[in-house]
């Protein structure tokens, strides 16, 4: 025996034989509680013995009967694996005619003369020996019926009556198992095998079938020819009568073998240990089943239970023992065998009677980490006797945990089904029995649950494209997880292609070995997710091949291929191309398309063409690489089928007729030889047909004409073989001359200063001489009739297509003289001009003034200075000047208008507010009416006694006594307007005006409420938000156009006003118009000092 060990070790290797060591053995473990025994173990030596010498004699038999060759091997232990071979080591081929049973023999269902030979060898294979018997070649000769009468023949006289039967057909008879009925006896979860092997010509053919019942399904088996029935796992269930039939087409033979099924003992329960505390009662039950049935024995620690130490806590009650008010001394090993004759059980059973105090055997303080929404199982694994009660606590204090959110297993684990956040804590397992009572603690996380927020997406890219899978995840912050991506589950391919990121999968210059499902796998220590997304990879489908042309005619052919890999993207249609050979080699052709379903199409040909194809296959991602050409097919020669097109007759000159065409294409020929038939006669003239027949070339002239007459033209193909089809005629005109009368009657109205509209009497046509294309007139500007002063003539050109007699002159300059004429259009040229037409256009409105300065500014004036407009478009009559002042808020004052003569260019304004900004907008007038205006700001200069005030008024706000009181007043003051903010949105009104009226100096003005600017208060309902001003550019100068900012679309202007002081008066308005803006403020801005002094 191994050392420390139950382990018997038998080693022949070093001497001694295995016969020695035949027997049956038994294991028995004892200590002083009791005695344990194994199974009987049986120990036989294998047994490879040699075949026994016997003289085998040739089997001579006549073809088409039956033969079966005796194998009968030794018998060994275990049986040996039988094979039949030939002398060269070959396995003997099998059939439904020739096939070897279960015993090892072998069995013809009728011989064949193929079946001669010397070399029938039966091997025995012995696994446990490693050895193979080989019993004597066996040796088979077959006589057929041909040589077995050239033999009879031989040894006969003429007169004797010879002759054996030809080979006859004969239904099935059974070679095995003989008779009509036999019997079967199989064991319970064995494999049961049924042989039936049967002679007869035609070799007969085997079934099965059970009476009275289905054969089992998804247990049984064919094998050797349908000649074995193989029912594996077999219970009861399976006995019953099984028939094989064998049948050909003379008849049939049937075997019923009768199957009985017995069964060892098996389980049905089996007996199990028992831990008792003194006092307990208890059982062991020990039931099996068997075919018959078993029969139950009991031993104690080994020995049989009736002569075994007497126990008074013991009954034995068959196939159970009761045991009552046991004591420690009840301790014992029980053993219930259960045997029949074809087996037994054994089974040992401790019965352990223990007084323990409760022990928990799980470490305290465990901590168990689960997912929300998960399952969470708090193991409190305990010992004791008698069995101690368990107790869930949640908390230190907490109560006991019951009700249908919890289970108790009988192991003492706590189960939370669905463990939330809240789940999270301290739990107490508490463990009690007689004997004591105890208690452990583990701890429970619950973490978030890890999440995918966003999954890899199914992608389509082309190859060589590139790909990105996002996985973008979400966890629990103390757990930390890991992400692994798979292709196919499996690893990515080891290429430097996968670039993994840290919440993506990047595919560089993707091949069409990347087409698979990607997943995208994310771990933590206590759950995982996966995403998964199939990735496409498409290209251009791959050429077809294997072109092939059938079914040649003149005028068609059929075209067939097969199609290339569509590369993950449905081929949608193939395009089928042709090359002529004979007249554009190297050229191809678009011939027509199919569906991408079809492979094969007919095909129209011309005649005289030596064809090869082309397929070119396409999908969404593109077309493919044309396949390899066809085989060339040349078509016979015809009379040109088509003549050519897009015929023409067109004169270059006035007294010829250009016919040109479309020559027809190489393969349209039709055959060798192309020529052309030109026919041509003058239309409705009683002409004969002029005709000619040309090279192949696409033009013919016709000289000596008449001037642009009609003429009917056709043009007719023909070859060697003969004319096109009769063309059809076309109707064109010879040349051209220049047409030879002006319009008449040429009239001009003027619509206003820049529209006018010019009438002519049309031309005779016959007169035109050509294609009549239309009218042009001839316009220009004699002088402008303001500035008396003459320019460069400068002609403009309108054309009006067709037979029109009227157009519109737009463009025109105002007040200026023009003069115009018209001439008639054809094909070859303009023909004479009409008699020039004088008319005037009427004065319009100015242009703006050509600019604005303003110079020399003084305390209370301005000089402004400027520019006559570029275009006066009349006489002018004066100029506009309106202007108004800016404070330093940009709101607008009062505005002021003044009319100044035409003669004068400059203006010195007086009277002005010093250090005040104005702004200015200029204009000019004609009797028509006013021009754009120009706009430009400039300011006053400021007093130098104003100056020294506001510095010594600044030296004084920087002291701090000054600031303290300012604060103080501006909190008072902001108190004072939220108290008239209420008042207002109540509906009630402030009386400004009083305090308005009580203040002569206009410098004093109240803070406006809303934004902190000093204004005028208004009521609710005059109240309107004031427009802000824009500023010039520091040099002063304008553009001549209309600035879209300027101050003129401020509110809608009211006459200007004086005070007595020389201020301005008024009211904003916060309307916008196009005129500028007015208002009754002060013309002068206020400033900080003058704030200052408001609130002092």
């Amino acid at each position: 025996m191994k050392p420390n060990s139950g382990t018997l070790v038998i080693n022949i290797m070093n001497g001694g034989k295995a016969e020695a060591y035949e027997g049956v053995y038994q294991c028995t473990a004892r200590n002083e509680r009791g005695a344990a025994i194994s199974n009987n173990i049986v120990i036989r030596p294998s047994r490879s013995p040699l075949w026994t010498k016997e003289k085998l004699e040739p089997n001579q038999v006549r073809e088409g009967d039956s033969l079966v060759l005796h194998c009968r091997p030794p018998v060994g232990l275990p049986p040996p694996i039988i094979f039949w071979m030939d002398n060269a080591f070959q396995r003997l081929p099998q059939s439904e005619r020739v096939s070897q049973g279960l015993n090892g023999d072998l069995y013809f269902s009728n011989v064949q003369p193929e079946d001669t030979r010397e070399d029938y060898i039966c091997y025995a294979r012995f696994n446990h020996t490693q050895t193979i018997q080989q019993k004597q070649p066996i040796s088979v000769k077959v006589f057929s019926m041909d040589s077995l009468n050239d033999t009879i023949a031989a040894n006969l006289s003429d007169t004797d009556i010879y002759g054996a039967k030809p080979v006859t057909e004969r239904q099935p008879i059974l070679l095995t198992p003989t008779g009509s009925t036999s019997t079967k006896v199989e064991l319970r979860g064995n494999v049961l095998l049924l042989e039936c092997i049967a002679a007869g010509l035609p070799t007969p053919v085997i079934h099965w079938i059970k009476e009275g019942g289905e054969l089992p399904a998804n247990r049984t088996f064919f094998e050797n020819f349908k000649k074995t029935l193989k029912i594996i796992d077999v219970s009861e269930a399976d006995s019953g009568n099984y028939k094989c039939i064998a049948r050909n087409i003379l008849g049939s033979a049937h075997h019923v073998i009768s199957v009985t099924v017995k069964a060892a003992p098996y389980w049905i329960t089996a007996p199990r240990n028992l831990v008792l505390s003194p006092g307990e009662d208890g059982t062991l039950i020990c039931r099996a089943n068997g075919n018959p049935k078993p029969n139950i024995s009991w031993l104690a620690n080994g020995v049989p239970i009736a002569i075994a130490p007497e126990d008074p806590s013991r009954k034995v009650d068959g196939d159970t023992i009761i045991f009552s008010h046991v004591q420690e001394r009840s301790s014992a090993v029980y053993q219930c065998n259960a045997s029949n004759e074809y087996g037994y059980l054994l089974a040992n059973a401790f019965v352990n009677v223990l007084a323990e105090p409760p022990r928990i055997l799980t470490p305290a303080n465990k901590l168990y980490q689960v997912i929300s929404d998960s399952p969470a199982l708090l193991d409190c694994a305990y010992f004791g006797s008698p069995k101690p009660e368990i107790e869930w606590f949640k908390g230190v204090k907490g109560s006991i945990l019951r009700g249908s959110e919890y289970v108790f297993h009988d192991n003492g684990t706590l189960e939370i089904p669905v463990a939330q956040k809240d789940s999270t804590g301290t739990y107490t397992c508490v463990a009690r029995n007689e004997l004591g009572k105890v208690q452990n603690e583990v701890q429970l996380e619950v973490k978030d649950p890890t999440m995918i927020i966003k999954q890899p997406e199914y992608k389509v890219i082309q190859r060589y494209g590139q790909v990105s899978f996002e996985c973008i995840i979400k966890h629990d912050s103390t757990l930390l997880p890991t992400v692994i991506w798979l292709k196919d589950n499996d690893e990515l391919p080891d290429d430097e292609r996968f670039l993994v990121g840290k919440d993506n999968l990047t595919i560089m210059n993707v091949t069409d070995k990347d087409d698979g499902t990607y997943t995208c796998i994310v771990n933590t220590t206590l759950d995982s997710v996966s995403a998964s997304a199939v990735l496409t990879v498409v290209a251009r489908p791959n050429p077809p091949f294997d072109l092939e042309l059938t079914g040649q005619l003149e005028r068609s052919v059929e075209l067939s291929w097969i199609p290339g890999d569509e590369n993950n993207s449905p081929i949608t249609n193939f395009v089928i191309e042709y090359e002529d050979g004979l007249h554009e080699p190297g050229v191809w052709h678009y011939q027509t398309e199919v569906p991408g379903t079809q492979t094969t199409v007919q095909l129209k040909l011309s005649p005289y063409v030596n064809y090869s194809f082309r397929v070119i296959a396409v999908n969404e991602i593109g077309r493919s690489q044309p396949s390899e050409p066809s085989e060339q097919y040349l078509t016979k020669s015809a009379n040109p089928d088509e003549n050519p097109s897009n015929v023409q007759g067109i004169g270059s000159e006035p007294d010829n007729l250009v016919i040109t065409w479309e020559s027809l294409k190489g393969f349209q020929s039709n055959g060798p030889g192309l020529q052309y038939k030109v026919s041509w006669r003058q239309k409705d003239v009683d002409d004969e047909w002029t005709s000619v027949i040309v090279a192949n070339v696409s033009k013919y002239i016709v000289s000596g004409t008449p001037t642009f007459v009609p003429y009917e033209i056709k043009v007719q193909a023909l070859n060697d073989l003969g004319y096109a089809p009769e063309p059809s005629e076309v109707i064109g005109h010879s040349g051209e001359d220049l047409p030879m009368v002006a319009p008449g009657n040429v009239q001009v109205h003027v619509i206003n200063s820049t529209l006018a509209k010019v009438h002519w009497d049309p031309v005779p046509l016959k007169t035109v001489r050509g294609h009549l294309q239309g009218y042009k007139v001839y316009y220009w500007k004699v002088q402008s009739l303001s500035r008396r002063s003459r320019r460069h003539v400068e002609k403009k050109i309108l054309t009006f297509r067709g037979n029109k007699t009227f157009g519109m002159l737009p463009g025109l300059e105002p007040y200026s003289s023009y003069k115009l004429n018209v001439r008639v259009v054809n094909g070859k040229g303009e023909g004479p001009a009409s008699p020039d037409k004088v008319f005037k256009t009427p004065e319009g409105v100015p242009s703006s003034p050509s600019f604005l300065k303003i110079t020399n500014p003084t305390l209370d004036s301005l000089t402004l200075e400027w520019g006559s407009p570029t275009h006066p478009n009349g006489v002018l009559t004066s100029y506009i000047l309106k202007f108004q002042p800016i404070n330093n808020t940009h709101e607008l004052g009062p505005l002021v208008e003044i009319r100044i003569p035409a003669n004068e260019s400059s203006l010195i304004l007086k009277n002005l507010n010093y250090s005040t900004r104005y702004k200015f907008y200029f204009n000019a007038q004609t009797s028509v009416g006013s021009g754009n205006q120009i706009t430009e700001e400039a300011v006053t200069i400021m007093d130098e006694g104003k100056m020294a005030m506001a510095s010594r008024q600044v030296d004084i706000a920087t002291q701090g006594w000054f600031i303290g009181l300012m604060c103080a007043v501006a909190l008072l003051i902001l108190i004072l307007l939220i108290v008239c903010f209420i008042r207002r949105n109540k509906g009630g009104k402030y009386p400004v005006k009083e305090k308005e009226d009580a203040h002569a100096d206009p410098e004093i003005q109240p803070m406006k409420e809303d934004d902190g600017t000093f204004g005028e208060y208004s009521d609710a309902e005059d109240h309107k938000p004031l427009k802000k001003g824009s500023r010039t550019p520091s040099d002063r100068t304008v553009k001549k156009e209309d600035s879209d900012d300027s101050l003129v679309d401020y509110g809608e202007g009211v006459n200007g006003q004086f005070n007595e002081d020389g201020s301005f008066i008024g009211q904003y308005s916060g309307k916008k118009e196009k005129e500028p803006a007015e208002g009754n403020e002060s013309s002068e801005a206020p400033s900080p000092v003058n704030a200052m002094n408001s609130f002092v």
